[in-house]
């Protein structure tokens, strides 16, 4: 049924495979393994211990973690403000100049997600959250990444995403607080 329905140009909501994204984890495989996680976590199997030099690390950093940013900021202002972030009623969409789409034959240029791809008719499909990005690794590592690349450091030095780490026991530790700070957390903080 999927299928057929992603594609048919009738259907006005076939995409929900990523409304509703949250979260990143970058771990061993068997942290997440057997939990549920309700289809709004990116996961990225990483072992630390294996990556002697971090380049994997960086890698994932400046690449899926950026991307992942991305995807979630796309459907947190389409679904914060339609109006202005997102594109409108897709039913209506003309597609102009490859960049964007105009809702029937005039007014503004729109780039974020039609309506339909946050919303099913009766209730919003996609709850407006900060990305929580989720790195077992060393914080030395994961600070050697930011000061390396200011692109990505910019998105979590000025909030645009939580970036956490998780340590060898499997549980979230520590928040970066921006500018090469990390703050520790209590137990209780991550419950």
């Amino acid at each position: 049924a999927i299928l057929r329905r992603s594609k048919d140009w009738a259907q006005v909501r076939p995409e929900w495979g990523l409304a509703g994204c949250s979260a990143f984890i970058v771990a061993p495989r068997s942290r997440t393994r057997g939990l549920d996680l309700g289809g709004k976590s990116f996961l990225h199997s990483y072992e630390w211990k294996k990556d002697g030099d971090f380049k994997i690390l960086e890698l994932i950093m400046t690449a899926p973690m950026v991307v992942t940013s991305w995807i979630n900021l796309q459907y947190y202002a389409s679904t914060v403000d339609n109006q202005y972030y997102g594109s409108g009623n897709k039913t209506l969409h003309n597609v102009t100049g490859g960049i964007g789409v105009l809702e029937g034959y005039a007014g503004d240029l729109r780039v974020g997600l039609p309506w339909q791809s946050v919303h099913d008719g009766n209730q919003f499909q996609h709850e407006p959250r900060k990305l929580s990005v989720v790195i077992e690794a060393p914080l030395e590592a994961m600070n050697r990444v930011l000061e390396k690349h200011p692109s990505v450091r910019n998105l979590c030095d000025n909030g645009w995403i939580y970036l956490l780490a998780m340590n060898v026991e499997g549980r979230v530790s520590h928040r970066y607080t921006g500018k090469l700070k990390w703050e520790a957390l209590e137990m209780e903080e991550v419950a």
